[in-house]
C-alpha cells in the first residue's frame, strides 16, 4: 500500500507537470513530458487502465466511419498513427486483415464501400483492398449465412488496449517520469485565482498536497468533475459492451464486420488473445461512473443476436460466453439528441489558468493529443525540450540474448518484446525453464507474471488478472483453477500474507461476478 513517506517525497519540490488520469490519454501525456526532461508526475484514482483504456474494443484504426460521416482529417491522422504504432510496436499493436460484409441492396453497397476504401488506401500510401464473391468469402468463413452476398477486406490493427498503456507508462517511467496510483485527486488547489497543485487522497486515506507548474486533467468521464465545460457542451458517458468466446466456438481469421439486422449499427466479430470478441454497443450510461460498468441483458441479447444473424450454425447462448466487459465512452456532445453512434469522436481541449483539460477521442491518436496538450504545457514550461513524439525509439526492436531463446516461438518472442519492450530480455533472465509455458489457453506465460508483479505497480489481484494480464477475461469463472499457482507467486514478491491473499481474492471475485461474468449466468 501507498506509504505516508512516499507520499512525503512526492510533495517536494514542486512538480513541472502533473498528469491526472491513468488512461491511455494521460499516458501519452506523461511519455511527451517525460520526453521533454521535464519533471513530471501521473496521478491515478484506481488502477492504471482502469476505465475505458482496458475495457475498449482493442482496435488501432483510421475509422472508416469517420470518413464515410465526412471527417477526413481525423480518419487521415489515425491512419497516420496507425501505421507509425505498428512499426514501433509490432507485437503489440499487430495489422489484422478486416472483412466488411455486404448483402443484396445494403448501403453501402459494395461499389460505395470499394470507394472509400481507395481513400482509405490512399491516406496510408499503399493497396490493401479487395473485394471477395461469395464464393470466396465462404471459403474464408465456412459457416457464414446464405444472405451475405460478398465481402470487402482491408486492412487495419489490434493492440490490447491495457497493455499498451503500461507500455506508454513504463517509457515514461525510464525516462524519469513518477506514478502513483490508488490516489484520488479531491480537489485542485488555488492561489491567486490561478491552480498550483491538487490534493491527493489514497487508498490508505493518507493525504497530501502536491503542487506544480501546471496540471493535466485527462480524467475521460470524470473530467468535468475538475473543470467545467464550455456553455452548450455536455460530457455524455456512452457505455460500449463486449462478449468473449472460446476461439473453437466461433473461428475467425479476420475482423468481421457487419450491419446488426436490428438497428444497421456496425458491429465486429474478432479473434483477440486465442478468444473470439464480438462488440460493441453503444448506449447512454445512467449508473454513477465510479462504479464498474457493467453489461445489460438488453446488450446480451443484441450481440448474441448479431453473431447468431452472421453464424447461425454457431448457435451462440449466454451458457458460451467466457467473459463480458463494458467500457464508457467520454463524448463531447452538443445535441443530447443524437443517436450515440452519431456523436463525434474528436477530442476537446480547454483551459484555466493553471490548468489544461481534455476529453474525448480515440485510442489510435492519443499521440496526437499528447502533442497538443505539449504545446500548451510549454506556455507554462519554457524549458520543455521539443522532441517530437514519433522520434523518440520504442526500443521493441532490440538484439535478443538469453538461454531461454530456442524455447519460444518467434511469435512469442515478438509478443514479449512488442508488450516489453527492452525489459524483454531482463524478464526471460529472470524466468525459470518451467516458467516458459503458457497459461491454460492464453498467451501468457508464467514468466510474465513473475516480471509483472516484480516491475508493473501492481497493488491488487484484479491489477494482475484484468489489466497487466487478460486471465481473468479468457480462462473460465475468471481463471479460478489458476489461483493456487498464482498464489505462490503473490506471496513471494508482493509480500502477501494468508490473510492478505484471501482478502485481494474476495475483492478479485467481487470484481469479477460483478462487471466481467454475465448476470444471471452460473
Amino acid at each position: 500500500m501507498l506509504s505516508s513517506d512516499y507520499l512525503k517525497t512526492l510533495s517536494k519540490p514542486a512538480w513541472d507537470v502533473i498528469v491526472i488520469g491513468g488512461g491511455i490519454t494521460g499516458a501519452g501525456i506523461l511519455r511527451a513530458a517525460a520526453q521533454q526532461g521535464l519533471r513530471c508526475l501521473l496521478v491515478e484514482q484506481h488502477d492504471f487502465a482502469w476505465g475505458t483504456s482496458s475495457r475498449s474494443s482493442s482496435m488501432v484504426h483510421g475509422g472508416l466511419r469517420y470518413l464515410g460521416s465526412g471527417n477526413w482529417q481525423l480518419a487521415r491522422d489515425s491512419i497516420n498513427e496507425r501505421e507509425w504504432l505498428q512499426r514501433s510496436l509490432p507485437g503489440l499493436v499487430n495489422f489484422i486483415p478486416f472483412l466488411m460484409l455486404h448483402k443484396p441492396w445494403q448501403w453501402p453497397t459494395h461499389h460505395v464501400f470499394q470507394l472509400l476504401l481507395a481513400i482509405y488506401d490512399g491516406f496510408a500510401g499503399y493497396r490493401t483492398r479487395r473485394w471477395l464473391n461469395k464464393l470466396k468469402i465462404q471459403q474464408v468463413l465456412p459457416y457464414i449465412t446464405s444472405t451475405c452476398a460478398s465481402g470487402s477486406i482491408f486492412q487495419d490493427a489490434l493492440t490490447d488496449d491495457a497493455r499498451l498503456v503500461v507500455r506508454v507508462l513504463q517509457e515514461a517511467k525510464d525516462d524519469g517520469a513518477e506514478l502513483l496510483s490508488y490516489a484520488r485527486v479531491e480537489e485542485l488547489v488555488y492561489r491567486d485565482d490561478q491552480v498550483v497543485g491538487v490534493k491527493v487522497c489514497s487508498e490508505a486515506n493518507k493525504q497530501a498536497i502536491l503542487e506544480a507548474t501546471v496540471i493535466v486533467n485527462a480524467t475521460g468521464v470524470w473530467s468535468n468533475k475538475l473543470a467545467s465545460l464550455a456553455p452548450g457542451l455536455t460530457l455524455r458517458p456512452l457505455r460500449g459492451s463486449h462478449l468473449a468466446f472460446p476461439a473453437w466456438r466461433l473461428p475467425v481469421p479476420a475482423v468481421v464486420s457487419f450491419f446488426h439486422p436490428q438497428d444497421h449499427r456496425p458491429v465486429f466479430i474478432y479473434p483477440w488473445h486465442n478468444a473470439t470478441v464480438v462488440g460493441t454497443t453503444d448506449l447512454d450510461e445512467t449508473q454513477k461512473l465510479d462504479k464498474e460498468p457493467k453489461i445489460t441483458l438488453t446488450e446480451i441479447d443484441y450481440l448474441l443476436t448479431a453473431a447468431n444473424s452472421q453464424f447461425p450454425q454457431a448457435a451462440l447462448t449466454a451458457s458460451d460466453v467466457l467473459s463480458c466487459w463494458s467500457g464508457i465512452r467520454p463524448v463531447l456532445s452538443q445535441k443530447r439528441q443524437r443517436q450515440p453512434s452519431k456523436e463525434s469522436r474528436n477530442h476537446l481541449i480547454w483551459q484555466q489558468p493553471g490548468l489544461i483539460s481534455v476529453s474525448g477521442g480515440k485510442l489510435t491518436t492519443f499521440h496526437l493529443i499528447a502533442k497538443e496538450i505539449m504545446a500548451l504545457v510549454a506556455q507554462y514550461c519554457p524549458e520543455a525540450q521539443p522532441v517530437s513524439v514519433h522520434t523518440s525509439p520504442w526500443l521493441a526492436n532490440v538484439p535478443v540474448s538469453n538461454q531461454w531463446l530456442h524455447y519460444l516461438s518467434p511469435q512469442q518472442l515478438q509478443r514479449l518484446f512488442g508488450y516489453y519492450g527492452k525489459a524483454a530480455n531482463e524478464l526471460l533472465a529472470c524466468a525459470k525453464r518451467t516458467e516458459l509455458t503458457t497459461i491454460g489457453a492464453t498467451q501468457t506465460l508464467w514468466a510474465e507474471l513473475r516480471w509483472i508483479l516484480m516491475h508493473e505497480w501492481v497493488m491488487h489481484l484484479d491489477d494482475l488478472l484484468l489489466r497487466r494480464t487478460r486471465l481473468g477475461l479468457l480462462i473460465r469463472k475468471g481463471g479460478e483453477e489458476y489461483l493456487p499457482q498464482i498464489k505462490y507467486y503473490c506471496q513471494q514478491l508482493l509480500n502477501w500474507d494468508d490473510l492478505r491473499w484471501q482478502q485481494e481474492v474476495q475483492r478479485y471475485r467481487r470484481i469479477w461476478l460483478s462487471a466481467y461474468q454475465l448476470p444471471n449466468v452460473s
